[in-house]
């Protein structure tokens, strides 16, 4: 399982996923800029080297200039995340996390709905 990163390197990650999962490192400042972001060059740097250690991404180099390619996609992180949350809190059993969702009003009985003609639909595509 691949290691965690750190809530500074997810931004950078998301910045990667949304252009398509390869991103120059001009482009990765120029989107920290806009979102008021005013990390240094190398704290940036650092972080995207720390995430090319953790095998999250791989560097191409283009002339002088570095793109980075994110190894991972934004889904299977999300997965991976999912997976070692329900093991860590709720010790892999999905049904004290509905029912938690549910009992905290922090799942809707529209939204649950949702979810089951959701799995309907997909257990009947896989028969």
């Amino acid at each position: 399982m691949a290691q965690q990163i750190s809530e500074s390197e997810l931004v950078l990650m998301k910045i990667i996923w949304n252009n398509g999962g390869t991103a120059l490192f001009s482009l990765i400042m120029e989107e920290l800029e806009k979102g008021q972001n005013e990390w240094k060059d190398n704290t940036v740097l650092t972080l995207l080297s720390r995430l090319v250690e953790k095998k999250f991404l791989k560097v191409r180099k283009i002339g002088r200039r570095n793109e980075y390619i994110a190894i991972m996609t934004e889904s299977e992180y999300q997965t991976m995340q999912t997976h070692r949350f329900l093991d860590k809190v709720y010790g892999g059993n999905v049904k004290n996390l509905v029912s938690t969702l549910l009992r905290q009003d922090i799942l809707s009985a529209d939204e649950l709905q949702e979810i089951e003609s959701f799995w309907r639909k997909e257990s009947e595509c896989t028969e």
